[in-house]
């Protein structure tokens, strides 16, 4: 491997792929933790060597997409997310509330076609999805926090 193969787009030699690599352990560790998983839990779900994610965790290895998709998997993530702290995929730059569609059809759809609810259940479980998915991005943004009848703040 020569030298330019190592050596990042301003020309520090690897100094920012090794920052992202650490950045993106760091992030695989911490989101095990949140989910409460020790190492061989997770190395158990998502079928990859304890040692292994342990190197993964500490920035020493850059995993494949398909190591990042199954610890993806194991920590119920998106991919792209996991993808988005590897540096293999960017966030769309200009993305906010108004340009993310209001919601996924698919989802109105599986909620229409479930046989086990009822029209009346079907209609508020997509009112609520549309609550979440139609408001602004950030909750802070516009929005009143409210306080049950009765209570004082």
């Amino acid at each position: 491997m020569s030298t330019a193969d190592r050596t990042g787009p301003t020309g520090d030699t690897g100094t920012m792929w090794d920052a992202q690599r650490r950045a993106l352990g760091g992030f695989i560790r911490d989101q095990r933790r949140l989910a409460r998983l020790s190492l061989r839990q997770l190395s158990a779900l998502s079928h990859i060597s304890n040692p292994y994610l342990s190197q993964v965790e500490r920035g020493l290895h850059v995993p494949s997409v398909r190591v990042l998709q199954a610890i993806a998997d194991a920590l119920d993530l998106s991919a792209e997310t996991l993808l988005e702290h590897a540096g293999l995929v960017r966030e769309q730059a200009g993305s906010s509330a108004a340009d993310r569609p209001a919601a996924d059809p698919a989802v109105e759809r599986a909620v229409r076609a479930d046989r086990l609810l009822s029209q009346a259940q079907k209609e508020a479980l997509i009112a609520v999805y549309r609550s979440y998915t139609d408001g602004p991005a950030d909750p802070t943004d516009g929005a009143t926090p409210r306080t049950p009848e009765g209570t004082d703040r």
